[in-house]
């Protein structure tokens, strides 16, 4: 099941960039104009993350924080467009999970989704290793593990392997790569991308059958192949 996004914001024109956006990373969204009967939606909605505007008319943002945390613990991003950090500081204590202040850059919205997400994901649905075509990945150690040898990864390479093997035979995009492993637009750019996966193919091809196990496709980006040779 898709995790749901509900966004609480009074810019119909701000919640339809913000929501096609994260459709398009395969969330669910539900959208609110205010804080109406706000308690009753996330009752009957369940959504994985809240995004809710501060300065909205009639009931403001801290209010509708209030009557949500009464009901739910669901995680509460917070968009203001003030720049007073002390609004930020009552946000948080009246429970908010995270702040980000006007103009954003959606990258960074859904890296703040993400991070959100996992911190909230129940201990039990949380896997330590990922196994695929005779490559395991150790999550917790960041270790490569293939045939008898174990690898150490840099915090790039572990990134970039980590989300090609989430996705196994599927061709990810540099882009799609550099959003999962980084999550916000800072200086890393494609290039950076094709550096890490020759580092990974080096190391693979030490072992035989594992030569390929990362491929190329063109005008797209890059996949790991799922089967074993």
């Amino acid at each position: 099941m898709r995790d749901l996004i509900l966004i609480i914001d009074d810019d119909a024109k701000l919640r339809k960039m913000i929501g096609d956006y994260l459709a398009g990373y395969d969330y669910g969204v539900r959208e609110l104009a205010d804080g109406t009967d706000v308690a009753e939606q996330v009752g009957r909605l369940r959504p994985a993350v809240v995004i809710l505007d501060v300065m909205m008319p009639g009931r403001d943002g801290f209010e509708v924080l209030s009557d949500i945390r009464r009901v739910s613990k669901v995680p509460v991003i917070m968009l203001t467009a003030k720049g007073d950090p002390s609004d930020r500081v009552v946000g948080l204590e009246m429970g908010a999970d995270d702040y980000l202040p006007k103009p954003f850059n959606l990258r960074e919205l859904l890296a703040r989704i993400r991070a959100a997400l996992r911190r909230y994901e129940p201990k039990s649905a949380r896997q330590d290793v990922l196994e695929a075509g005779g490559v395991l990945l150790d999550l917790s150690r960041q270790v490569m593990r293939v045939e008898s040898s174990e690898y150490d990864l840099g915090t790039a390479e572990f990134n970039v392997l980590s989300s090609l093997m989430r996705h196994p035979d599927v061709p990810l995009s540099r882009d799609t790569l550099l959003d999962m492993g980084w999550g916000v637009e800072t200086i890393v750019s494609d290039r950076t991308v094709d550096v890490h996966v020759s580092r990974l193919r080096a190391l693979l091809r030490n072992h035989a059958g594992h030569e390929d196990r990362i491929k190329t496709v063109w005008g797209t980006g890059y996949k790991f192949v799922g089967k074993s040779a």
